[in-house]
C-alpha cells in the first residue's frame, strides 16, 4: 500500500493532512509569520531605546494615533517587549525547531512510514496554529497585549485593573499559551513513541543520527516541564477571575486596600521557572542536533566521540531540570539554597563544553565543504560559547545579584538561545530544503544572508554586556532620567542600526526560501553525499516515504571518509549510506 497514491484535494493536502512532511511545512511557515512578526517589534522598541522621545511616523503608523506625536507610551513600549520575548521563544524558536525538523526527519531518519498517529500530528499543527491566531489577536484589543515581560510575573499580570496591559490582553495570552502547551505535548508524545517503536530492521538506539537524539530527549524534557508552566498559567487564571490568591497578598493599588491574602508572587516563579529554564534546551538542543549531522557531513568526517555527545545531551536535560533557581537569586531566596542552584548551574557547563569541543574536533582537518548550512551551523558553535562564557557570571548566585535585570542577562540569554537557535534553525532549512521542496537554495543569497545576520548579530549583542556591566537596566523605555547613563546613548544607537541592518537582512533569506520553492535549482537525490536515511527516499514527496519495502540498516550514520589500510576509500567514495551493508572483514559500526 505504500506506492499507492490517492487523488488529493487541496483541503485534504493543507487543511486535514496527517503527512509528517506537510505538517513540518505548516509549522516552519506559521513559525516564520510570527517571526516577521517579533523581528519588526524589536526594531520598533529599538527605535525607542535608542532615540527616545523622538517622533517616528513609522510608529503612529503601526502603534495607532494614541502613540504621542509618534512617540512610542511606555505601556506600548512594555507590551511590545513582552510580545516580541513570547512569540521568539514560543511560536518561532520552539516551533521552527522542534515543531518542524521533529516533524520533517523522525520518520525519514529512524525508517518509519510516518508518525505514531498521524492524526494526533494534525491535531498538535492546528493547536498551535490557533494558539498563534489567539496571540496576534491579544496585539489589537482595545487596552494593548499584555505588557508584564515574557515572564508574566504577578501581580501585574494577576490584577486585571494593575495596568492597561493587564485586562484583556492578558487574558488572551494565557489562553493562547494553554492551548500552546496542549499543541506541544501531543507532539512530543507523538514524538517519543515513534521514535521507540516505529524504528526500522537495524535501527539500533546507538545507529540513530545525533538529531534523532536531541528530538527524543527534547520531547522527554517537554512532556516533564510544559504541564508545570499549563499549571501556573491555570491558578493565575484563577487569581484574575476567581477571586483566589494563589500568587497575591497585601496588594495596596491607588491607596485601596485589596483583600487578597495568603499568597505569592514566588510560588508563580518557581512554577514558572521549572519550565523556562528547560525551554532554553528544549529550544537549544534540536538546533544542537542539526548541527551535529551538518558539521559532520560538510566536514566529510565521522562526529568526534558519538556516544560522549549522548551522554552530553542526557546530562544537559536531566541538569536543566534542576536549575532553575537560578533566576531567582535576588528572590529573596535562602543562601543555602542559593549556593545549591548555583552548584547545579554551573556543573551544566560541562556537558555543553563536550558538545562544543566535539564540533571542534570534527571540524579539525575535515575536508570542509562552506555551504550556507555549515556557515550557520559554526556561527552556532560561536554564539554558544560566547553566551555560555558568561552563563557562568550569572549562573554565581554572588556575581548574579550584581548583574540581575541588566543588559548583561539580556545579551547573555540572546545570544546562547536566541541567536544560536536562530542559527540552528536556518542551518536546518538549508541543509533540508532540498529534501522539502525537491529543489536547492540559492547559495549566494545564502553567503550574503549568513555574514549579514552575524556581524549584525554580533553588533547587537556582544556591546550589551559592556553596559550591562555599566549597571544599565533592562525594560526601561528611556534613560533619559538617569544621568550616569548619557555616555551609554552612543552604544545603544549602534547596537540599534545594527538590530535594523540585521533585521532587513532576514528579506533576504525570506525571498530565497519563496523564490527556491518555485525556481531553485531541482535537487538530486542526495546532494550533500549524506549517510542518514531521508536521502534514500525520492525526491519527489510519496505517501508512505519509500516506494517498496523500507530499507534496513547496518552501520551508523557517521561513517564518512572511512579507508582501508591503504588509505583508500573503503566502498569508494568518501561516504556509505546507512543501509549499505557491511563488507567481509569491515568492521561494524
Amino acid at each position: 500500500m505504500s506506492d499507492h497514491h490517492h487523488k488529493e484535494t487541496f483541503v485534504t493536502k493543507y487543511i486535514f493532512s496527517t503527512d509528517h512532511k506537510m505538517i513540518s511545512k505548516q509549522f516552519l511557515v506559521t513559525g516564520m509569520f510570527m517571526g516577521i512578526i517579533g523581528v519588526f517589534m524589536s526594531m520598533l522598541f529599538r527605535l525607542q531605546i535608542a532615540w527616545p522621545e523622538t517622533s517616528f511616523s513609522i510608529i503612529e503608523a503601526f502603534l495607532g494615533s494614541h502613540q504621542t506625536d509618534g512617540v512610542m507610551d511606555p505601556d506600548m513600549y512594555l507590551a511590545l517587549v513582552t510580545i516580541h520575548g513570547t512569540i521568539m521563544v514560543f511560536f518561532v524558536l520552539t516551533a521552527g525547531l522542534s515543531g518542524t525538523f521533529s516533524n520533517l526527519l523522525i520518520p525519514l531518519q529512524i525508517g518509519a512510514r510516518d508518525m505514531a498517529s498521524g492524526f494526533l500530528n494534525m491535531v498538535s499543527y492546528w493547536l498551535f496554529f490557533l494558539s498563534s491566531v489567539v496571540m496576534v489577536v491579544s496585539l489589537f484589543v482595545e487596552a494593548g497585549p499584555a505588557s508584564a515581560g515574557w515572564t508574566i510575573y504577578p501581580p501585574l499580570s494577576a490584577l486585571p485593573q494593575a495596568i492597561p496591559g493587564s485586562g484583556t490582553g492578558m487574558t488572551l495570552w494565557l489562553v493562547s499559551m494553554a492551548i500552546f502547551i496542549a499543541s506541544s505535548l501531543i507532539g512530543s508524545l507523538n514524538y517519543i513513541v515513534t521514535v521507540l517503536n516505529l524504528r526500522t530492521k537495524g535501527m539500533k538506539m546507538t545507529r540513530l543520527p545525533l538529531t534523532m537524539w536531541a528530538f527524543f530527549i527534547t520531547a522527554i524534557i517537554g512532556v516533564i516541564s510544559f504541564p508545570v508552566l499549563l499549571s501556573a498559567a491555570l491558578l493565575l487564571i484563577f487569581d484574575r477571575s476567581f477571586g483566589t490568591s494563589f500568587y497575591l497578598s497585601d496588594i495596596f493599588i491607588s491607596g485601596e486596600v485589596l483583600h487578597y491574602q495568603g499568597g505569592s508572587p514566588v510560588l508563580f516563579e518557581h512554577l514558572f521557572w521549572f519550565l523556562g529554564h528547560p525551554e532554553v534546551y528544549i529550544i537549544l538542543l534540536p538546533a544542537l542536533g542539526l548541527t551535529s549531522e551538518i558539521i559532520s557531513t560538510n566536514a566529510r568526517k565521522p562526529i568526534f566521540g558519538y556516544r560522549a555527545m549522548i551522554g552530553s545531551i542526557m546530562a544537559i536535560a536531566f541538569l536543566s531540570t534542576i536549575v532553575w533557581g537560578h533566576h531567582m537569586f535576588v528572590s529573596g531566596m535562602n543562601p543555602f539554597l542559593g549556593s545549591v542552584f548555583t552548584f547545579t548551574t554551573v556543573l551544566i557547563a560541562i556537558p555543553s563544553a563536550v558538545k562544543a569541543f566535539n564540533y571542534v574536533t570534527t571540524l579539525w582537518k575535515g575536508n570542509l565543504q562552506m555551504n550556507p548550512a555549515m556557515l550557520f551551523s559554526i556561527g552556532l558553535v560561536s554564539t554558544f560559547v560566547t553566551g555560555g562564557l558568561t552563563g557562568l557570571v550569572l549562573g554565581d548566585s554572588a556575581l548574579d545579584i550584581n548583574v540581575h535585570d541588566t543588559y548583561f542577562v539580556v545579551a547573555h540569554f540572546h545570544l546562547v538561545m536566541g541567536v544560536s537557535a536562530l542559527f540552528g534553525m536556518f542551518a536546518g532549512i538549508y541543509h533540508w530544503f532540498p529534501k522539502m521542496y525537491g529543489r536547492m537554495m540559492n547559495k549566494t543569497m545564502g553567503y550574503w544572508h549568513f555574514w549579514i545576520t552575524i556581524i549584525s548579530a554580533y553588533g547587537v549583542f556582544f556591546p550589551m554586556h559592556f553596559i550591562g556591566l555599566a549597571g544599565l537596566p533592562r525594560r526601561y523605555y528611556t534613560n533619559t532620567n538617569f544621568p550616569m547613563f548619557d555616555d551609554l546613548a552612543d552604544i545603544n544607537v549602534f547596537m540599534t542600526v545594527m538590530a535594523i541592518i540585521g533585521g532587513f537582512a532576514q528579506i533576504i533569506f525570506l525571498a530565497n526560501y519563496f523564490i527556491s520553492i518555485y525556481r531553485g535549482q531541482k535537487a538530486t537525490q542526495n546532494p550533500w553525499n549524506a549517510n542518514t536515511l531521508e536521502w534514500t527516499t525520492p525526491v519527489e514527496h510519496i505517501h508512505g516515504n519509500w516506494p517498496g519495502p523500507i530499507p534496513e540498516v547496518h552501520r551508523w550514520a557517521y561513517d564518512y571518509s572511512k579507508t582501508d589500510e591503504s588509505g583508500e576509500y573503503v566502498h569508494g567514495k568518501d561516504f556509505v549510506l546507512q543501509t549499505t551493508p557491511l563488507l567481509e572483514g569491515e568492521e561494524p559500526s
